[in-house]
């Protein structure tokens, strides 16, 4: 009982006091409107630019990279701020008609940190600046000047957990130009408060009881939002990347290894806090999605620690897509079941491309 009492009051004081504007700091359709744009659409000229980056802005590049030629998949990461740097074993064994390119979201992995440290004292100044910078919708944005960048009329979207909440909200902005998305393991945050509890409770219910004490203690450090202005990146970036750990330990007490694809110096700082700061404390962001039409596979793990539900909760919204389970996999079906993922994916893309 002590416990769920710390969890309840943590999971409100959080968002009260991120949303301190009074709610979310994005809404669907803020993005496509120009309501809350940066910056243009068009990216900026990408010649000159180092090989493996794309300029998205005149001050921010993204890392990107990829193993091979075809038609272009855009892969969206997850966390948010956990980006990858291996291509995923499951879509190296798909046919070669198809380019999967991975990218490192701003504010995060080898993409560029633009904010360092804040020099205000004002806590909402920090906190709409954060937002815009790194926020959802600096991120939504992003994906779209990658299409330009790419010059394809639609995009196929392959989103993990928080990138495959991404995916979603670049749909519901952008319908025209998503031709299909797969979405693995996407993230319980349609809906907030979420009725399953959210991540930290679940890492929380899991953990041995010799972490229990230590992860509490993470808890408190993670969501001092009283001091968070006085961080650095690099402060927030390893705080962000501490929680790998409890989550690896949450893992293993169902026989199951987190296999992870970041290192120690990727992990987003401000970017993570930016997510947050544009959810706020409450939000239904259902609504928007019931206009998605493309074919959307989603793909759920039968031992993820987040519950089917959160999975079937897209299924049902949007209206032209399927639930898959994969047996024998957590949050991570791509490395652990990478031949059943695959045939999976594979057979979605041959559908959607004839």
């Amino acid at each position: 009982m002590k416990n769920y009492f710390y969890y309840l009051v943590l999971c409100l004081g959080i968002f009260l006091i991120i949303s301190s504007c009074g709610g979310p700091l994005y809404q669907p359709g803020d993005i496509s409107s120009n309501e809350k744009l940066k910056t243009s659409f068009v990216p900026p000229d990408q010649s000159g630019v180092k090989e493996g980056y794309w300029k998205v802005e005149d001050n921010i590049l993204l890392y990107h990279f990829s193993d091979r030629t075809g038609t272009p998949v855009l892969i969206i990461h997850g966390g948010p701020g956990y980006p990858p740097d291996k291509s995923w074993e499951a879509l190296n064994l798909i046919n070669q008609n198809y380019e999967f390119i991975y990218y490192h979201q701003r504010g995060c992995g080898k993409s560029s940190r633009p904010i360092n440290t804040f020099e205000s004292k004002s806590f909402y100044k920090n906190m709409v600046t954060l937002e815009k910078t790194l926020g959802i919708g600096a991120q939504l944005a992003d994906i779209e000047r990658i299409r330009k960048i790419l010059e394809h009329k639609q995009l196929i979207l392959i989103g993990h957990s928080f990138g495959a909440f991404l995916a979603s909200l670049y749909a519901a902005e952008f319908p025209e130009n998503v031709k299909a998305m797969v979405l693995v393991a996407p993230a319980d945050v349609l809906v907030m408060p979420s009725k399953n509890g959210g991540l930290f409770e679940q890492v929380g219910k899991l953990l041995p009881e010799n972490l229990s004490e230590e992860y509490q203690d993470y808890l408190k450090r993670y969501f001092d939002y009283k001091n968070i202005f006085e961080k650095n990146e690099r402060e927030l970036s390893d705080l962000n990347l501490e929680f790998t750990k409890y989550y690896s330990a949450a893992l293993k007490t169902k026989d199951l290894n987190m296999e992870s694809q970041t290192t120690i110096n990727e992990s987003g700082g401000w970017m993570v806090l930016a997510m947050y700061f544009s959810m706020g404390k409450k939000h239904d962001y259902r609504e928007a999605l019931n206009e998605v039409s493309v074919p959307v596979l989603v793909i759920h793990g039968e031992n993820d620690m987040m519950p089917v539900e959160a999975s079937q909760l897209y299924a049902n919204i949007l209206p032209n897509s399927k639930l898959t389970v994969i047996k024998n996999a957590s949050h991570f079906s791509y490395d652990e079941q990478p031949e059943e993922f695959a045939k999976i994916v594979e057979s979605f893309l041959i559908q959607v491309s004839q």
